[in-house]
């Protein structure tokens, strides 16, 4: 659905100016630590030194500039260990906790998160492959959840100026592919096709269509439906039939 492009887009909206020095993107993954993220001790080819992590730096920037709003974003962040990368910044992470301070636990200093940083978390509800976003974080932030966007006045001006009867077939049939997606019980909304699979600057041409449909599409529901068989099949030809 485009999260990081809307997280970016969000950050320089409120902004009021697309300055990116203001705004740092990563990514989590399961072997992300606290002393990847804040601080912490990395080999080097005489030892180990103390070496600081992304989201420390971005606060000792942004406690400089403090008349300026500093956007952290990090994309699957339920895809990390939440505890284990926050570490004792669990708490400072509130809203009304900004500006106290905690001792860091590699670093003989007292650290705070300025008032002017914000966090932007974004992740998948459908990855089943990992657990659920941890409760002690998910208090700590507000959340909006992101649906398909065919029915939007951009991407249907974005269909307008493809201009190709056949792509919009096939998104007629996405939509309704995404109903029975959402009204089955072993998926979900969580699990319904986004619109981004959809999105490009290039011609939407027949290799184009094909390609999405039997590279993308039917690969996605055949691992949704891997014990239906028939369903699968009966949505392969729908899909096919649309851009023939």
């Amino acid at each position: 659905t485009g999260k990081t492009f809307a997280a970016k887009r969000l950050a320089y909206s409120i902004m009021g100016i697309k300055d990116i020095s203001r705004v740092m993107t990563i990514q989590f993954h399961q072997s992300y630590s606290y002393e990847d993220f804040i601080i912490g001790f990395r080999p080097t080819k005489d030892g180990f030194e103390l070496k600081e992590g992304p989201f420390y730096s971005f606060c000792k920037k942004a406690e400089l500039d403090i008349e300026n709003n500093y956007y952290f974003i990090i994309d699957e962040i339920n895809r990390g260990n939440l505890s284990k990368i926050f570490g004792e910044l669990f708490m400072l992470i509130e809203n009304d906790k900004r500006g106290s301070s905690l001792k860091l636990l590699y670093a003989d200093e007292q650290f705070s998160i300025p008032e002017n940083v914000y966090l932007i978390g974004m992740m998948n509800t459908a990855d089943r492959s990992l657990a659920m976003l941890d409760y002690a974080l998910r208090r700590r932030f507000a959340f909006y959840e992101f649906d398909p966007a065919f029915d939007s006045t951009g991407f249907n001006k974005y269909r307008l100026d493809k201009n190709n009867q056949k792509f919009d077939s096939l998104i007629d049939e996405i939509q309704l592919l995404n109903d029975e997606i959402a009204d089955d019980e072993t998926l979900g909304q969580g699990f319904r096709i986004g619109h981004s699979y959809f999105c490009t600057s290039s011609e939407v041409d027949d290799i184009w269509l094909k390609s999405v449909v039997d590279y993308e599409i039917i690969p996605l529901i055949s691992e949704y439906w891997f014990d239906e068989p028939d369903k699968i099949a009966e949505w392969k030809d729908r899909l096919k039939e649309a851009i023939k």
